[in-house]
């Protein structure tokens, strides 16, 4: 696996092992989005969308929905080949935030679906707005868990111990961007969202999903797996069910590209 250093190491090693279960377990975006793309973003057919830090393409038909035509691009390579598995008509290219494949104002839109956070810098927000035609729209999209709820807390509480120094959205980190050189204001919008399934699917498999969990010694990961197991046992609202519902909130931001 080649991945460039400027990845984080936590992107590049629990991604690139844990694509699979990235595909299979995370949750999907809330319907509403469909109506926030059109209107905050002005996606409608004939219109170009960059799919950027595409993963597998979880959010990828949000955007093919729109008619646009979808480029994606994603630096893992195994990420990048479930992709192309799950859309073979996307062009997906190999690629960083900082150093786009594209040509100067290409795209009408940039979506950066669970992304933005790891490459949360001046250089990539620079590199976006060239690839952006004039008046054109960056948006920012993250599945935050519901840690209002008792037992997601706890769940949080976990995987938190191993986060180390990988880059986060909760961390707000990436809001000390904006404003930014070149966009207008930052709009917000939230949703409320569910994974609803099997729990070792939408708990266990979810958090062995993350990147720095991904990325630990086998063994560690069982371990957290273990931990996990013992949380829904012991919550009267988890424990014995075959289906549960994993909440979330959708944050979603949009700004425009200023000349």
């Amino acid at each position: 696996m080649t991945v460039s250093p400027s990845v984080h190491r936590a992107a590049a090693t629990g991604f690139g092992a844990a694509a699979e279960a990235y595909q299979h377990a995370r949750p999907d975006y809330p319907a509403a989005l469909a109506d926030w793309l059109r209107d905050e973003l002005g996606l409608a057919p004939w219109r170009v969308a960059l799919d950027l830090g595409a993963g597998t393409g979880k959010f990828t038909p949000f955007l093919r929905a729109t008619g646009a035509r979808v480029v994606a691009v994603e630096p893992v390579e195994a990420m990048r080949a479930a992709l192309v598995a799950a859309h073979p008509d996307v062009e997906a290219l190999a690629g960083e935030a900082e150093r786009l494949p594209l040509a100067d104002a290409s795209v009408d839109a940039i979506v950066c679906a669970q992304s933005f956070h790891w490459f949360a810098k001046p250089a990539a927000l620079a590199e976006m707005r060239r690839a952006l035609k004039p008046g054109g729209a960056l948006g920012l999209v993250w599945n935050v868990r519901d840690a209002r709820v008792a037992w997601v807390a706890a769940l949080t509480t976990i995987l938190d111990r191993y986060q180390g120094d990988a880059p986060r959205h909760e961390s707000g980190q990436w809001r000390a961007l904006f404003p930014a050189p070149g966009f207008g204001p930052l709009s917000e919008r939230r949703f409320a969202h569910e994974h609803v399934g099997p729990p070792e699917r939408v708990i266990v498999e979810r958090a062995l999903s993350v990147s720095f969990i991904a990325a630990l010694p086998t063994d560690e990961q069982a371990r957290v797996a273990d931990e996990i197991r013992a949380l829904i046992a012991a919550t009267p609202s988890l424990a014995d069910r075959s289906t549960v519902a994993f909440p979330y909130v959708t944050h979603a931001h949009g700004c425009r590209r200023r000349d």
